[in-house]
C-alpha cells in the first residue's frame, strides 16, 4: 500500500490472546473501516505482546491468525490500511532495544499493568512483562503514529511512549513524532452483564458477564437473557437501575435509538421481552462481521497471502524509522 503523507496516521494493534467483546466492538471496532477516509490507517496483531505469559505454540499461531481474520473481517481491507501481525516486522524488536536504553528504571518500575500482571501470574514474572511498555512504545513510534485509540488502562503507556519520543529527540532531533490519544466518536461505554457496576472485560473469569464478537446467536441471546436486572420490571433509564441502562445502552447502540424512543416501545412489557429484543439487536448487528470472519477463516490461503502483504507495507514504514534511529545513535551501517 502505498504511503498517504497527507494524512495524519493512526496505529491500533490488538492482542490475539482475548476475543473482543461486544463492548470493544461498539465502543471503536465497528468504526476503524471508516477511518481509513481521514487518516492514514496502520492495524496490527500484537503477538509479540502475548509471550509474557506461556501460551501453548500451536494455539498461540492459531489465535494469532483468527486475530487477523478479525481485523480482516471488520472491512479493513488491504490498499485502504495496512493491516499485519507485529512479529513479521524485526523492526519492532530492533526498535525497542534502542528505546529500552532511553527509558528510565523509575518510569518503567512505575508501570501499574506490571504491577497487576505479577500478581496474576505470580509464577512467571518475567522481564518481558516489565519491558511491555517499551515494545508498545516501539509498536507506536515505529509507525511515526499520530493517534493512538486507547482506553482509560493505557493512558499511562501512551504517556511513557511520549516521554521516550520527547526524550530521544531532545538528545538527537527530531526523529519520532510524538504520538496523541485518539479522540474519534464517543462509543458506548458497555458493562458487565453480571455485575452492571464494573465494565465489561475480556478477562472476567465469568462466560455470561460478557458478549464475545464471535458468540454464535444462541450463545448471544442466552447471555443477553440472563442478563443481571432489577425488580421493577420497567425498561426506563434511571439512576440504580444498573443492569437495564446497560442493557439500553447495548440495544441504543445497535439500533441507533434514543433512550426515549426504548422506553415508549417497551412500556408495559416485562424484562423478558426486553432482554430478548437485546439479543436480536446484537445478532443482527455482528451478523455480517461473523459471516466474513468465518468466510475468511475458511480461506487459508488468502489469509497468509493478506498477512504477507501487510507485513511488507508495514516494513516499508517501519524499517526508514529503524533506519533512522540508528543512525542517530550511532550504530555502523556498512551498507552505506
Amino acid at each position: 500500500m502505498p504511503e498517504n503523507t497527507e494524512k495524519k496516521r493512526v496505529l491500533s494493534l490488538i492482542q490475539p490472546t482475548a476475543v473482543p467483546h461486544i463492548g470493544n466492538y461498539i465502543g471503536a471496532m465497528r468504526n476503524w473501516a471508516g477511518m481509513a477516509d481521514g487518516y492514514d490507517c496502520v492495524f496490527g496483531v500484537a503477538d509479540l505482546h502475548a509471550l509474557t505469559i506461556r501460551l501453548d505454540p500451536a494455539i498461540l499461531r492459531k489465535q494469532s491468525m483468527e486475530a487477523f481474520a478479525m481485523l480482516l473481517a471488520l472491512g479493513l481491507r488491504r490498499g485502504n490500511n495496512v493491516v499485519f501481525c507485529q512479529s513479521q516486522v524485526p523492526g519492532h524488536c530492533q526498535l525497542a532495544w534502542i528505546l529500552n536504553c532511553y527509558t528510565q528504571f523509575g518510569e518503567a518500575s512505575r508501570m501499574t499493568q506490571f504491577k497487576e500482571k505479577s500478581q496474576s501470574h505470580a509464577d512467571n514474572i518475567n522481564v518481558g512483562l516489565f519491558t511491555y511498555p517499551t515494545l508498545q512504545a516501539a509498536d507506536i513510534l515505529i509507525y511515526q503514529a499520530h493517534f493512538v485509540p486507547i482506553g482509560a488502562d493505557q493512558k499511562q503507556h501512551l504517556e511513557l511512549a511520549r516521554n521516550i519520543a520527547e526524550r530521544f529527540n531532545g538528545v538527537y532531533g527530531p526523529t519520532f513524532v510524538v504520538p496523541e490519544p485518539y479522540i474519534g466518536k464517543l462509543g458506548s461505554k458497555i458493562a458487565s452483564l453480571q455485575e452492571p457496576a464494573k465494565k465489561m472485560s475480556k478477562s472476567d473469569p465469568n462466560p455470561r458477564a460478557s458478549i464475545a464478537i464471535t458468540d454464535p446467536p444462541d450463545v448471544i441471546m442466552k447471555k443477553c437473557k440472563s442478563a443481571v436486572t432489577d425488580s421493577e420490571a420497567e425498561v426506563r433509564y434511571a439512576e440504580g437501575k444498573d443492569g437495564i441502562n446497560n442493557l439500553m445502552t447495548i440495544y441504543a447502540a445497535c439500533t441507533g435509538r434514543a433512550f426515549e424512543e426504548i422506553e415508549r416501545e417497551f412500556q408495559g412489557k416485562g424484562y423478558g421481552d426486553f432482554k430478548r429484543a437485546v439479543g436480536e439487536a446484537v445478532i443482527a448487528e455482528l451478523k455480517n462481521f461473523q459471516e466474513e470472519y468465518a468466510r475468511l477463516l475458511a480461506d487459508k490461503a488468502y489469509l497468509k497471502q493478506a498477512a504477507a502483504e501487510g507485513a511488507e507495507a508495514a516494513a516499508r514504514i517501519a524499517n526508514r524509522t529503524v533506519d533512522k534511529a540508528y543512525r542517530k545513535v550511532g550504530l555502523w551501517d556498512f551498507r552505506r
